[in-house]
């Protein structure tokens, strides 16, 4: 083996040879952790405004893939103890909305749910359900400030539907009075609109 020199008597490519294999080696860490990123899972201690800024203009699409699929008989609560048990109510139409004090779009689609609630008295009943994990110490100061008229705050302790559901916030799914789904709807809609007018009228049989 022959001893190299100092390192002022080699040549460039040689003293330059460890400090671009740790450049190299620094920038393909990097370009792993950024990768990682993309496919994590949203930070499930629910934040104020997480995932709000990538869903503020999310437009639903109306799913239908599900439809005939019975309510899930889960049991949500108020904030004073009544308890619903989904699984019970038939005879009804019945629009469920699931929501976070958290969610951007879930609150901006609230408003026209409440108004959706009073125009369609005695044909359609709609439930909020919110998945915050704190509970009533986020949703009841909410609906203080909101003024909502309809809606009421049901909450769903245990987390329920979120996992039967397996989706993101909002997600708004119709019950004929039958409760059988007729479609499901992922991300905010416009209540308001005809569209959800005709949309509505689908599980009222109208």
């Amino acid at each position: 083996m022959i001893a190299l020199g100092p390192s002022a008597n080699l040549p460039p490519h040689i003293w330059l040879e460890p400090f671009v294999s740790r450049v190299s080696l620094t920038l393909a860490i990097v370009l792993l952790a950024l990768a990682g990123c993309d496919r994590a899972a949203p930070d499930p201690a629910q934040g104020e405004g997480a995932l709000g800024a990538e869903k503020a203009s999310l437009a639903g699409e109306v799913d239908r893939s599900r439809a005939g699929e019975l309510m899930p008989a889960e049991t949500v609560r108020l904030p004073d103890g009544t308890q619903l048990n989904l699984g019970a109510l038939q005879g009804q139409p019945v629009l469920l909305n699931l929501w976070a004090t958290w969610c951007a779009p879930c609150k901006k689609e609230m408003p026209l749910l409440d108004e959706l609630a009073l125009e369609r008295d005695g044909e359609l009943r709609v439930l909020t359900v919110s998945q915050d994990l704190q509970g009533a110490e986020k949703v009841l100061p909410y609906f203080e400030q909101a003024g909502f008229q309809a809606l009421e705050p049901w909450l769903d302790p245990h987390n329920g539907l979120g996992q039967h559901y397996d989706a993101g916030l909002p997600m708004t799914v119709l019950y004929d009075a039958n409760g059988q789904e007729v479609w499901r709807i992922a991300g905010d809609y416009d209540w308001s609109s005809a569209e959800a007018a005709g949309l509505i009228d689908e599980g009222i049989g109208t």
